[in-house]
């Protein structure tokens, strides 16, 4: 099994099931982004503080694992030059449809978020992240990946899930029930017995992998990043919300040096 395939097919899939993260934002948001009142999702809930962008006009910006005609396109209006990059086809098809049906300027790029090869290296000031490296087997990978293809002085902005919330049973949570199951990290494609596999695969269509914070936090570090900013977040109709967050957002910076 191609974990990397499933996952894209899995998206095309929530695009035809209308998913709302598969759904493109209005004529109305764009042209509010081109009069400056815009904001962005990297979590469910929580906007991004615009001081974490600092000032977007002209900025060469990766959205990054960020289809489906939301963020992407909002960026673009609000100044960025931005390319969107994504494993779904369908996905990055609304942010095609947004662009041309409001004159918004952007390019897409199909592919994996853990192999940015066909990007030269410090070819971006900002990487746009948001949550979306749970469909990823191995995250490290990515935070090199970003490393190398931002500008010295760059941004990464990156939303995750918190490693805990992957201890419940996913499909018991969806019935209504929080039963505490699987040791971390997390594997939709191993930790679940045959058969509920298939349950999860008809039902979200997509596998999901919970990483360590040494991962996801530490790994930015490892991959070079200063952090410079944090926060939480809650999936606002999710069971494990009423009692913690389930989501985490950073802003990492690349040095204009490399570090001792």
């Amino acid at each position: 099994m191609n974990i990397n395939e499933v996952n894209r097919d899995g998206w095309n899939r929530r695009v035809e099931a209308g998913d709302h993260w598969t759904l493109p934002v209005s004529s109305e948001t764009i042209q509010r982004a081109r009069q400056g009142d815009w904001q962005v999702l990297l979590t469910s809930g929580k906007s991004v503080p615009r001081a974490w962008f600092g000032d977007l006009a002209g900025k060469d910006l990766l959205a990054l694992a960020s289809g489906g005609g939301q963020q992407g396109p909002v960026l673009a209006a609000a100044g960025a030059r931005v390319t969107v990059f994504d494993a779904s086809p369908r996905q990055l098809e609304h942010d095609s449809m947004v662009a041309a049906r409001d004159g918004v300027e952007l390019k897409t790029v199909e592919g994996y978020m853990h192999d940015l090869s066909c990007f030269e290296a410090e070819s971006f000031d900002i990487l746009f992240h948001p949550v979306s490296n749970c469909y990823a087997p191995e995250v490290r990978q990515v935070w090199k990946e970003a490393f190398r293809v931002l500008r010295p002085g760059g941004v990464l902005l990156s939303g995750f899930m918190a490693p805990a919330s992957y201890i419940f049973d996913p499909l018991e949570e969806d019935r209504g029930e929080l039963i505490p199951r699987f040791p971390l990290p997390y594997s939709d494609a191993k930790s679940q017995l045959e058969e509920e596999r298939a349950e999860i695969l008809e039902q979200f269509h997509t596998f999901e992998f919970s990483h360590t914070l040494e991962d996801q936090i530490g790994g930015q570090l490892d991959a070079g990043f200063l952090l410079a900013g944090f926060y939480e977040d809650s999936e606002p109709d999710r069971l494990l919300c009423h009692y913690m967050p389930d989501m985490l957002a950073t802003r990492a910076i690349k040095p204009n040096a490399p570090l001792a």
